[in-house]
């Protein structure tokens, strides 16, 4: 079966290109797998706060965001590493990308 997607590496790298065209810091703190690896979206909000995300595609295949961790609208970020580490156990092609914007917004939306 062949899949028309971008690899996830390539999507990664002009994220952060784009990231760095607009001052936002961002880094690279897990790469998975080039190909096909899911991203974790770390973005702290500077005030030992973030939010975490990780995408989710609808049933055409169309990529979303969503929150990793519904319950807390605004998670403690050592209750987001936590939750990068467990999921990093389980999957090994998993990508974390941790950025830093006061206002918590998503760039990669």
């Amino acid at each position: 079966m062949f899949d028309d997607r971008m690899p996830t590496s390539v999507w990664v790298q002009a994220g952060l290109a784009l990231c760095s065209s607009r001052g936002v810091p961002a880094a690279v703190l897990r790469k998975g797998d080039p190909h096909t690896g899911i991203v974790l979206l770390k973005v702290a909000t500077l005030d030992g706060a973030c939010r975490l995300l990780t995408q989710q595609r609808d049933i055409d295949g169309i990529l979303a965001w969503v929150d990793a961790l519904p319950n807390s609208s605004r998670p403690a970020e050592s209750d987001a590493d936590a939750y990068i580490e467990r999921a990093g156990s389980r999957d090994p092609d998993l990508w974390v990308i941790e950025l830093e914007d006061r206002d918590a917004r998503n760039p990669f939306e």
